[in-house]
C-alpha cells in the first residue's frame, strides 16, 4: 500500500508518514479482545480453570472442611502409626473410661461443652444443659434442634480404644481420652448414626454422607496418632482407601 499524504490543515507533522492499519488486521485485534473477554468471564462462571499449579498437580480441595494439608498431614501421620493384628483383650468396660467430666468449663460437663461447641443459637439452663439451639450431624447431613436428638461419639470408639492399646493404659489416661476436648475426638452427631457405628472401625463402618468421609478418616488417624494407638492391616487399608479419594 503506497503512502499517502496528509491534507493541508490535517493531521499534525508528527503523523505524517504513518502506515494506517489495515483491515484485517482491525479484525484480527478485534477478535482477539473478544477471545479475551471471554476467556475471563468463563473463567469467573467457573466454566474453565486457568490455574496451571491445579492443572499440572491435578489436585482439589477436600470436601466438608478438610484441606489438602489437613489430607497431606493425615497420610504422613498414618504412615507412623503402628500397623497389628487387632487385640481384644478381657475385661473391657465403659466404667474403665470415666467419661463427661464435670466443671469442665464454668459448671458444664465434657458432653455440654461439645453441645455448646456444635450447635448453633445454643441457650442453656441453669445447669449448663442447652434448652434451645439446633445441631448440624455431619455424619447423616441431618439437621436438630432438641439436645436430646444428639449424642457425643466418640471418633475412636472407648472399645477400639482398647483394643488398639488403651488396656495397657491407666485409669487417668483413659479418662482423659474419653474427655479429649483437644483434638478431634469428640463430635456432636445424631443418636442414630451414633448408634449404627457401635464400636466399628473404618474398615467396617464409615458415615452414610460420603462427603463426610474424608474429614471422618482424617480425625481418625489424628486421634489414633495423638493417643499412639494402633491400627489393624485391614483398618489401615480402608484408610488408604479413603485419602486416596480425598
Amino acid at each position: 500500500m503506497s503512502k499517502q499524504s496528509s491534507p493541508k490543515g490535517g493531521r499534525s507533522g508528527s503523523a505524517r508518514g504513518r502506515r494506517p492499519k489495515s483491515r484485517s488486521a482491525a479484525v484480527v485485534s478485534t477478535i482477539i479482545g473478544v477471545v479475551v473477554i471471554a476467556v475471563v468471564v468463563l473463567q469467573q462462571l467457573g466454566v474453565i480453570d486457568l490455574d496451571g499449579d491445579a492443572a499440572a498437580t491435578g489436585t482439589q480441595d477436600s470436601p466438608e472442611g478438610s484441606s489438602a494439608s489437613d489430607v497431606d498431614q493425615a497420610r504422613e501421620r498414618l504412615e507412623e502409626l503402628r500397623v497389628e493384628d487387632e487385640d481384644d483383650p478381657p475385661g473391657y468396660d465403659r466404667a474403665l473410661f470415666p467419661h463427661w467430666d464435670g466443671n469442665v468449663e464454668d459448671n458444664c460437663t465434657t458432653r455440654q461443652v461439645v453441645l455448646l461447641r456444635d450447635g448453633e443459637g445454643v441457650e442453656t439452663n441453669d445447669d449448663c444443659q442447652p434448652v434451645e439451639g439446633s445441631w448440624y450431624s455431619p455424619y447423616d447431613g441431618e439437621t436438630f434442634d432438641d439436645a436430646q436428638d444428639i449424642d457425643i461419639d466418640h471418633m475412636v470408639a472407648l472399645k477400639e480404644g482398647w483394643r488398639s492399646g488403651a488396656h495397657a493404659w491407666s485409669t487417668e489416661q483413659r479418662q482423659r481420652f474419653a474427655n479429649d476436648l483437644e483434638s478431634t475426638q469428640l463430635w456432636a452427631v445424631s443418636a442414630s448414626t451414633n448408634r449404627s457405628k457401635g464400636d466399628a472401625d473404618p474398615a467396617d463402618w464409615l458415615p452414610p454422607l460420603e462427603s463426610s468421609h474424608c474429614d471422618y478418616v482424617v480425625s481418625w488417624i489424628e486421634v489414633k496418632h495423638v493417643w499412639d494407638l494402633s491400627v489393624d492391616p485391614d483398618e489401615d487399608a480402608a484408610l488408604r482407601e479413603v485419602l486416596e479419594g480425598c
